[in-house]
């Protein structure tokens, strides 16, 4: 098509083949063949400069149009490349999209105001096919997903705490242990020297928990069997949130992450311990579909979410 146009604006095909930088024979042969793929020849040889057919006429018209469109989506590439269109969606469990996304989004959407953002949240099963779909460019989870279908970057360490009514007899018994939001936001549950509770003082105290088939739930059962209790559970419910308003409440004790505890107002009434075992700490990760382009827009929402210090 290219090497048509250029002898249609040459007028000749000697000229043309001089700004391609190739023979004539081989250019004419070019030019023939595409006549042959057409079925009807589309210049006039005879004159100089050669004149178009009526056919070649329409072959040039045809020909502009595609070299339009040509340009117009590669203004369109480039303006993904540069972040001038696009769209990324994320998705995330409520705690996440309320409390730890929101700073991103903000930045995001400060450096890269015409890429358009959407947020999703929902239970992980949901966010789970919704990635797997396509749906969703991005989701971040505290659930492992496969590996053998999922990218994934680290985000974050979290740990699960006994979180009490501070009403609860068991704190006066476990006050060696005890620890306050103040501590939880500094960090104080993370060093080694500070040693988790004999969850059996509590072992009589009133349970809220979450629903089976969960990540928190899954681990709890763990954490529980290897201390040896078997919680009495008053409330069970759907969200780790709701879960952690039911202890303000003093409706009963419960294990939360520090996530929550940090993402919440400090509040004295009620008192943590940290739990000594493995189950109790967990990696969040933005997770990918594998195999699937990364675009630009989904790293730089990486970047900011993930700086490379951290990551």
């Amino acid at each position: 098509m290219r090497y048509v146009y250029e002898v249609y604006k040459a007028g000749s095909f000697s000229r043309a083949a001089s700004r391609l930088y190739i023979s004539q024979p081989a250019l004419s042969a070019m030019v023939k063949k595409v006549e042959k793929k057409v079925g009807m020849p589309l210049f006039e040889r005879s004159s100089s400069p050669v004149h178009l057919t009526e056919c070649g006429k329409q072959y040039i018209k045809t020909a502009e149009k595609i070299m339009d469109l040509e340009e117009e989506f590669a203004c369109y590439v480039g303006n993904i490349n540069e972040l001038k269109t696009g769209h990324l969606t994320v998705g995330g469990t409520y705690l996440f999209c309320a409390f730890i996304l929101p700073p991103v989004i903000r930045q995001f959407q400060e450096l890269f105001p015409y890429v358009k953002f959407s947020l999703f949240e929902g239970e992980t099963p949901l966010l789970e096919r919704k990635l797997f779909s396509g749906e969703l460019d991005l989701l971040i989870d505290n659930y492992p997903m496969k590996e053998s279908i999922y990218e994934k970057q680290y985000f974050m360490k979290e740990r699960l705490l006994l979180a009490v009514p501070a009403s609860f007899a068991g704190n006066q018994e476990a006050r060696a242990w005890r620890l306050t939001a103040e501590d939880v936001i500094n960090g104080v549950h993370t060093k080694p020297e500070i040693q988790g509770v004999d969850l059996k003082i509590f072992a009589e105290e009133p349970f809220v928990m979450l629903r089976l088939h969960n990540d928190t739930r899954e681990r709890v059962e763990e954490i529980c069997k290897r201390a040896g209790i078997q919680p009495s559970v008053v409330l069970k419910l759907n969200q780790l949130l709701t879960v952690y308003h039911m202890t303000e409440l003093g409706m009963g004790t419960s294990f939360v992450s520090d996530t929550v505890v940090k993402c919440m107002p400090p509040n004295p009434r009620i008192m943590y311990y940290k739990i000594d075992d493995p189950a109790a700490e967990r990696n969040v990760y933005f997770y990918y579909r594998k195999n699937r382009y990364f675009t630009r827009s989904m790293a730089e929402f990486m970047k900011l979410a993930v700086p490379p210090c951290s990551a």
